[in-house]
């Protein structure tokens, strides 16, 4: 197998990573994404490289950029999305698109024993703009022997889908649009996500019993929030199930609890490295838990967007706006009633899992991109790097800086930065007026905890704010907006 794969044929927004790292009965499985190829390598080095010929006739690109897998006995279910095969239009000028024609959802098997990929169900409008639901997450219900899909990222056919593994037969269980999720208990959950510009609004489980949909929906996001405040633009990430609770996270932090039964352990809203209207956080990767912990990746530049498609001055900021990179990828070891930040990488970690001793990194130097930027090849350096695992739980909190930029966090509350594990970390501001900054400190225990709340006074010019005696997380607010302010958040 390769561990470097460079930048190669594959049309379609950019770039995409090395997805759905999954380590089963002594088979490596990962999708190469914008390529298309699902590669299983076992442990005697014997590698099967699929082409999702089963789809459609090749050359194909995509493939999943969600990491949508699941293991279930000796079989690996990936799916994903496809162009099968791909279509790209061409230039005009510096812009680029692909026809959606041939776009296809996918769900596969892949049988260990046998070496042998199935096709189990795919789906297609064939239209040239839009495009059927993406399978973004798979979840084996042990309960009824079936696989659930989350399907959000696409113009139809949205929702929650249940497939049979042995007739492939698909059948919607709930018509809100979802993009991850992750078992609770018995109970499948996903995220509920009917807007992804807007993004998570709660969450929806499934009873494997009755088949009816459960919904834990927030209204009001600063009434759960451990910090106080609110958060914007809740681009689901992942989520996973532990400590008897339902983690989800996504972009601005997590929700913690117990959705089907709020009563036992309500659900809260924790701010987590939130850097406002930029692209960092926990997106298209996934967590792993480990040693009883949680490693979990927030990325530091997971969507570009280069070309608008009329040049408004609003379209212009997002532009620039979406480019920002706030700081490193960072991966944090969840052990409540602490978060440590416990590693520093690139622009982003797509996958990741635990294999024998080590734990195996997917990442990649480039984002994935808007509608006009495509272009006939990927466009990112992706790699698969391995970590022994020892290294993790030992790790000291590498030397990190934030930057953050007055203008794409307004007056809202930002942060949510885990100072576990540093001795001296500073905020530094260089105001261009004079202001106040709230800091709030809390934990992620089990309830999470607000610790305490101190005001700064803000004067134009440079302020350095010592953060030493603050050993948790500490979340910011600005009382008045100050768009040209420059801020920088130095661990150390």
């Amino acid at each position: 197998m390769d561990w470097v794969y460079r930048q190669r044929y594959g049309p379609e927004w950019g770039s995409g990573g090395v997805f759905g790292l999954t380590y089963h009965k002594g088979v490596l499985y990962y999708t190469l994404s914008m390529e298309a190829e699902a590669h299983f390598t076992r442990d005697d080095g014997y590698e099967r490289v699929y082409r999702f010929e089963l789809v459609g006739p090749g050359p194909a690109s995509g493939g999943d950029t969600y990491n949508a897998v699941e293991t279930v006995d000796e079989y690996i279910y990936f799916g994903g999305w496809v162009h099968a095969p791909a279509v790209f239009k061409g230039k005009r000028g510096f812009i680029g698109e692909i026809d959606f024609r041939n776009k296809y959802s996918h769900l596969h098997e892949y049988s260990v024993y046998e070496d042998r990929v199935r096709l189990l169900w795919s789906d297609s409008i064939h239209h040239e703009y839009e495009w059927a639901g993406e399978v973004s997450s798979i979840i084996y219900d042990r309960v009824n022997d079936e696989l659930l899909l989350a399907r959000a990222d696409g113009t139809r056919n949205l929702g929650v889908y249940r497939v049979s593994r042995s007739s492939g037969r698909a059948e919607q269980v709930s018509s809100t649009p979802s993009l991850k999720g992750a078992l609770f208990q018995e109970y499948p959950c996903f995220d509920i996500q009917p807007n992804w510009q807007r993004g998570v609004d709660g969450v929806q489980c499934i009873d494997p019993y009755s088949r009816r949909v459960l919904e834990y929906r927030v209204d009001n996001w600063a009434s759960i929030s451990v910090d106080g405040y609110g958060v914007e633009m809740r681009t689901s990430g992942y989520a996973l199930s532990a400590y008897t609770r339902y983690w989800h996270f996504f972009r601005g932090g997590l929700i913690v609890g117990n959705p089907i039964e709020p009563d036992i352990h309500s659900p809260v809203f924790v701010r987590l490295l939130d850097f406002g209207k930029t692209p960092y956080g926990p997106l298209r990767t996934n967590p792993m838990e480990l040693a009883g912990g949680l490693l979990v990746v927030f990325n530091s530049y997971t969507h570009g967007y280069l070309h608008p498609p009329f040049k408004t001055p609003e379209e212009l900021e997002k532009v620039s706006i979406s480019n920002w990179v706030s700081g490193p990828t960072v991966l944090l070891y969840i052990t409540p009633p602490t978060a440590r930040i416990v590693m520093a990488l690139g622009a982003r970690v797509t996958s990741m899992i635990k294999k024998k001793n080590g734990i195996v990194l997917g990442t990649n130097t480039e984002p994935n991109l808007g509608g006009l930027d495509a272009s006939p090849i990927d466009t990112g350096t992706r790699m698969l790097v391995e970590i022994p695992e020892h290294v993790l739980l030992t790790a000291q909190s590498p030397p990190i800086v934030f930057k953050v930029h007055g203008s794409a966090i307004g007056d809202n509350a930002f942060g949510g930065v885990p100072l576990t594990g540093y001795r001296d970390p500073e905020l530094r501001i260089k105001a261009s007026l004079g202001n106040k900054l709230e800091i709030v400190e809390y934990d992620i225990g089990l309830p999470p905890s607000r610790l305490s709340e101190v005001v700064y006074e803000v004067k134009p010019g440079v302020n350095k704010i010592p953060l030493r005696d603050f050993k948790n997380i500490v979340s910011f607010r600005l009382e008045k907006q100050d768009p040209s302010a420059l801020i920088h958040i130095v661990l150390e």
